[in-house]
């Protein structure tokens, strides 16, 4: 009973003026490494809250802005996802990581994280181990993007433009990217939502070419295609602000997104304390080493390109 009662305080100060997206990491990860989660059973539930925050997030953007980022950075999303998973695959075979494991850890760096590999893992027929050692790949690496990334950004004088830009791409998750960008500022915040969006939509089409590479390769393999619905729910509500009729009052608006941070920083007290050392002894060092190398191309391609923009 007191263990509950720890995590109902922690979830309180969360949510108060005091709780931030890199403390609710920060104390997930405290609670998982001493006492434990009383609530494993929420571990699996976090996407969920995660898509409801994001759709949320949408009523505090502007679609003509979503629709111009996609727009504009398509050469550049296309280039990063498949540059990504092509020196995925190479790398893969290179340390000799299972196929379908090295497919997941490409494709979670190439696009969002849990969410690409959620859908892929499916569509090529991976196994419970084989998704859980991705899975926990990803999930190390935001915990230390979380972290870092604000502090290189400051160090590097980036603008909150150019910072939202970076993390949406180089942060593998939209709860780390959101929760790196909240941290850095309001306008971060906007940019790295849109911007990671706008390359979350890939998830489908990505994931129907795995299906269809490893059907050919494994006949048992069926295509089951997670649709990325809250994406397009995200995109509704951000019309719905962006067009909006005068007499909704923005502070209406304004308490919605209020809402969407608070689930936000829940999701992420969540992770933390869903990241166990169990799950740290599965992901071995071969498939941590392929994560690590490929967060590190992308994040120094993507942090290249950023700056050569303004430069």
């Amino acid at each position: 009973m007191w263990r509950k009662a720890v995590f109902i305080v922690l979830v309180l100060f969360l949510l108060s003026p005091y709780g931030s997206p890199p403390a609710a990491l920060a104390l997930g990860l405290l609670l998982a490494f001493s006492i434990g989660s009383p609530f494993p059973e929420l571990s699996g539930k976090t996407k969920y809250l995660l898509q409801a925050s994001v759709v949320l997030l949408g009523f505090g953007m502007n679609l003509e802005a979503i629709v111009k980022a996609g727009r504009e950075g398509i050469f550049f999303t296309i280039a990063t996802i498949f540059g990504t998973l092509a020196l995925g695959y190479l790398v893969g075979r290179f340390l000799t990581v299972p196929s379908k494991t090295s497919a997941l850890i490409s494709s979670g760096t190439a696009i969002c994280g849990g969410s690409a590999i959620a859908a892929v893992g499916p569509a090529i027929n991976a196994e419970h181990e084989e998704m859980s050692v991705s899975l926990g790949t990803v999930f190390i690496l935001n915990s230390v993007a979380l972290f870092l990334f604000p502090v290189l950004g400051h160090a590097l004088g980036l603008s909150e433009n150019q910072f939202g830009i970076w993390a949406a791409i180089a942060i593998h998750d939209t709860s780390s990217v959101v929760g790196a960008a909240q941290a850095y500022g309001s306008e971060a915040l906007a940019t790295a939502t849109t911007v990671k969006l706008a390359r979350a939509i890939w998830i489908a089409p990505i994931a129907l070419a795995f299906a269809f590479l490893y059907r050919k390769a494994d006949t048992d393999a069926k295509a089951k295609v997670a649709i990325p619905w809250f994406i397009f729910l995200f995109i509704a509500a951000a019309a719905f602000r962006t067009y909006a009729p005068t007499f909704i009052l923005p502070s209406i608006f304004d308490s919605l997104v209020n809402l969407a941070k608070a689930g936000m920083t829940i999701t992420l007290f969540l992770i933390g304390a869903s990241l166990t050392p169990k799950t740290l002894k599965a992901v071995g060092v071969r498939p941590l080493i392929q994560g690590v190398l490929l967060w590190v191309v992308i994040s120094a391609v993507a942090l290249w390109s950023v700056i050569g923009l303004v430069v």
